[in-house]
């Protein structure tokens, strides 16, 4: 591999119905690391498929089981200067319970206006529309 393969990763939108019964409930993790919100993602394995990376890394950040739903557009990034590329799906939350670790030392549960807001990159944000779009919700 060369220093300019690019990373390959993958991550889902997770929501969940509102426990109000209003509306939806996105999560979103915290990542000291980084210091930054975003959804649940990771590099893939060697030889690992996107979807089943996509599943481990949402149990592996949150403590979650999902159902995986409608991918959502690719994120193309550079990372310390190499490209990077993580494809997203919408996932149903199936069950589980957070507990911190040593990537995720957060977990909130948020409207996705309230989402928007709280993450921190702008292609995170457009994945809430994104995902709003997949469920027929208006954005």
């Amino acid at each position: 591999m060369n220093g300019d393969s690019v990373v390959l990763a993958a991550g889902c939108v997770l929501w969940r119905r509102s426990p109000s019964g209003d509306g939806i409930e996105l999560a979103l993790v915290h990542r000291p690391k980084w210091a930054d919100w975003s959804h649940p993602k990771g590099k893939l394995k060697r030889e690992e498929d996107a979807r089943h990376g996509a599943l481990r890394e949402v149990l592996e950040e949150t403590g979650m089981t999902c159902d995986l739903g409608s991918e959502l557009p690719t994120a193309r990034y550079l990372v310390e200067g190499r490209p990077k590329e993580v494809r997203y799906w919408a996932a149903a939350a199936t069950g589980g319970e957070f507990v911190p670790n040593r990537e995720v030392d957060q977990m909130l549960w948020l409207a996705p206006a309230a989402a928007r807001s709280r993450l921190t990159q702008n292609r995170d944000r457009e994945l809430v529309t994104a995902l709003l779009n997949a469920l027929h919700l208006a954005p």
